[in-house]
């Protein structure tokens, strides 16, 4: 399996070049030169694997050329070492809960599998490698966490200012040693253009290696397609896998792309969802089939504030940029603030479910679609723990959220960040000093 930048499709690279180069010499994403296939007899006996068995057998036909399939078992098991739970909300909507990692949020996954093929790189390496990674919240805290103390790897941060939440930042800033953190004034495509110039920037890599830690990165995206099949199986369990569908609320779509994956490898999804707040760039391009990026613009699910999402391009390269292709397996919806507001309370009310209000995008995304599909069974991602978005589910819900353990602790730790203004001048330097 060789892989190839979207910028420059006929050079094929290594998988070790793919994730540790990132978007290095250029704005283009890594992507394989194949979908590889399943098996027709895992699907159909999926139900039967645990979770890390099946992130095995999937992550083999990406690594294993490179990767000794006893190093894979090792990197899939330290990076699920935690429960997924598919959980029942109404009688044909379940929501899989990917908050129960490190850092309570379904970026635990990519980051910590990344983290460990990073090192497993690495291991022979003498240079230190630099991972430079924009965040609009729940990236960093776990790019952060999984790399922290890691050997021979710097990482930089850089967050939008008084656009992440209160838990969010404290979890970015917080860790110190090998981990830096850099507050930026503007917003989140501010700060992930500032890092493509970095990556674009042949004169700043003469002196330093950078590796991205974004979505962009092959690295996360491959883990991110486990849980998919994660999600079908335990549906499967419950008997509910005729007629899945999968809501997925989006931002720099890297999640959406993972699961998009997950059905060219023949995964039976029946169709895809992309939720989207009012950053609904993808949704309006599935309505008219024009593509317009526009700044982001500040919700209450501020980790999907983005307004020009970088893995849009794979999920083109995935259709041949075919509209009507994209079409058939994806829609798109979008809603405002108090849309999203309604729909934790109608929830909460109804349900006896808190949502954060990323969920309560992906759960609203669904109800249009299941209007008009019968017999199908809803699935959408619960992206993080209501608590990292404390402030406004306590002010929507009226009731008090019980705050894990892990999420107390890092409340009470010091902030250590550098202010800057978005220029990439003072970047470079920063990064040079």
């Amino acid at each position: 399996m060789k892989y190839y930048n979207l910028n420059n499709p006929t050079t094929l690279v290594s998988l070790k070049q793919a994730v540790l180069t990132g978007i290095q010499g250029s704005e283009g994403l890594f992507m394989p030169e194949f979908i590889p296939q399943l098996n027709k007899s895992f699907i159909e006996n999926i139900e039967q694997y645990s979770l890390p068995e099946m992130a095995f057998e999937v992550a083999k036909l990406f690594l294993s050329e490179e990767v000794e399939e006893a190093a894979i078992r090792q990197i899939v098991n330290d990076t699920l070492n935690f429960e997924i739970p598919l959980v029942p909300v109404s009688d044909n909507i379940y929501t899989l809960e990917l908050f129960h990692g490190p850092t309570l949020a379904f970026k635990d996954v990519g980051a910590r599998f990344m983290a460990r093929l990073f090192a497993y790189f690495l291991k022979n390496d003498k240079e230190p490698i630099h991972i430079l990674v924009a965040t609009s919240g729940d990236t960093g805290g776990a790019v952060a966490h999984a790399f922290w103390n890691v050997p021979n790897i710097e990482v930089t941060i850089l967050y939008p200012s008084e656009k992440v939440s209160f838990l969010q930042e404290k979890q970015l800033t917080t860790l110190g040693k090998n981990v830096r953190a850099i507050e930026v004034a503007g917003t989140f495509d501010d700060c992930q253009q500032l890092v493509k110039q970095a990556f674009a920037d042949n004169s700043l890599q003469e002196h330093i290696t950078l590796a991205s830690a974004n979505s962009i990165n092959l690295a996360r995206l491959i883990p991110q397609s486990f849980y998919y099949f994660w999600a079908y199986a335990q549906a499967k369990k419950a008997n509910k896998q005729n007629e899945v569908v999968v809501c997925v609320p989006s931002g720099n779509f890297g999640n959406l792309t993972a699961g998009l994956i997950a059905k060219k490898m023949g995964l039976p999804i029946q169709h895809f969802i992309a939720a989207t707040n009012a950053n609904d760039i993808v949704p309006q391009y599935l309505a008219t089939g024009n593509y317009h990026p526009k700044p982001s613009e500040a919700t209450i699910s501020n980790a999907m504030d983005v307004g020009n999402p970088s893995n849009f391009s794979r999920i083109m390269a995935l259709y041949n940029n075919d509209y009507e292709a994209v079409k058939k397996d994806l829609s798109g919806y979008a809603f405002s603030d108090d849309a999203t507001r309604a729909t934790m309370i109608e929830v909460f009310q109804n349900h006896y479910y808190t949502l954060d209000p990323h969920g309560a995008v992906g759960y609203a995304a669904l109800q249009p679609y299941l209007t008009t599909h019968a017999n199908t069974t809803g699935i959408f991602l619960e992206t993080a723990h209501p608590a990292k978005f404390m402030d406004v589910v306590e002010k929507t819900l009226r009731v008090k959220i019980k705050v894990p353990n892990a999420l107390q602790e890092v409340a009470n730790k010091t902030k250590r960040a550098v202010k800057m203004k978005a220029e990439y001048s003072l970047l470079k330097e920063y990064l040079l000093g």
